[in-house]
């Protein structure tokens, strides 16, 4: 557990933020993302094609990812429990969702991240669609890293926009974990009707303790 105090102030949450690993990660991504883009060129209407798709892919994946991914259970497959680093540290991190590291996404996954995201692009036709596409995934991926992380300090909201989203992690933390999934948006909670009204939800006796005793009482692999 970090005994690091958390940011109150938006300059100490960017120094903070910067400190951690995937974050520097995803930003040099971008960085380099965005030289590419430049380098390449060729300005159309078409390359907004692959931005778009981002964009209105991002609050599904963003909820499948959260519900199916950080939140699975440990299984039994042939005699050995199944049991990923991410989720693993996701229950770690509701059960002190002020332990600093635990916010971010683990190394291992992170290196996936930009794996896929390359990957994905280079199936896409034309440098400058490709190049495109890579800038508006990694600039997802470092919003989605600052808006969890900036959600877990101790800075209050102040537009009403990252209050609403500000107010809907917090839920999901603190009052239940079946709920509110979205971070950088709510889109796909509604969707997938999972933003209730919180006097609709009870309480969850396992918020802090994702899928009870008996999930954290298995060995994991």
């Amino acid at each position: 557990m970090t005994t690091e105090r958390l940011a109150r102030t938006l300059p100490q949450a960017v120094r903070q933020f910067l400190g951690f690993t995937s974050p520097r990660i995803l930003l040099t991504c971008l960085v380099v993302a965005v030289a590419i883009r430049l380098w390449v060129g060729d300005y159309v209407w078409v390359n907004l094609i692959p931005v778009v798709a981002v964009i209105a892919f991002q609050p599904f994946l963003e909820w499948i990812l959260h519900v199916f991914v950080l939140h699975a259970r440990p299984r039994q497959v042939a005699g050995r429990t199944v049991d990923t680093v991410v989720a693993r540290e996701h229950r770690a991190h509701h059960a002190d969702p002020r332990d600093l590291p635990l916010i971010f996404i683990p190394l291992r996954w992170c290196l996936y991240l930009v794996a896929s995201v390359v990957i994905v692009g280079l199936l896409i036709p034309g440098w400058s669609d490709k190049s495109s596409f890579w800038v508006a995934a990694f600039a997802m991926a470092v919003g989605y890293e600052w808006s969890h992380f900036l959600i877990h300090t101790d800075y209050k909201p102040k537009s009403r926009a990252y209050r609403h989203l500000y107010t809907n992690h917090r839920l999901h933390h603190y009052r239940n974990e079946n709920y509110w999934f979205g971070i950088t948006n709510t889109l796909g909670d509604t969707v997938m009707r999972t933003a209730p009204d919180k006097k609709d939800v009870p309480v969850s006796p396992t918020a802090k303790n994702l899928h009870g005793a008996a999930a954290s009482s298995m060995g994991s692999s």
